[in-house]
């Protein structure tokens, strides 16, 4: 699947609710979603939404990888994890 053509809802890990929140912070395609990188929208997110968290974040990531978010390898997971915490 080409996550470019398609609707941020058709991308992994992306809901409706989720969805919302990204168009909210003008990431409305999922070219954007790839271009912009999980960390910089998850920091966007983070302004609209004080309770954005980790699962989140990797959701985000998983839908760029267009992988479900548990299949992320352990190496990406911990990487996003130590950005986390600097913003928690």
């Amino acid at each position: 699947m080409n996550n470019t053509s398609e609707k941020l809802e058709n991308m992994p890990n992306i809901g409706n609710v989720l969805a919302k929140k990204l168009i909210s912070i003008d990431i409305k395609t999922p070219a954007q979603l790839i271009e912009t990188g999980s960390e910089k929208v998850f920091l966007k997110l983070k302004t609209i939404d004080k309770n954005a968290c980790f699962n989140m974040l990797c959701a985000i990531e998983g839908a760029i990888q267009n992988i479900r978010w548990h299949n992320l390898t352990d190496f990406r997971k911990n990487e996003l994890l130590d950005f986390y915490r600097q913003f928690k």
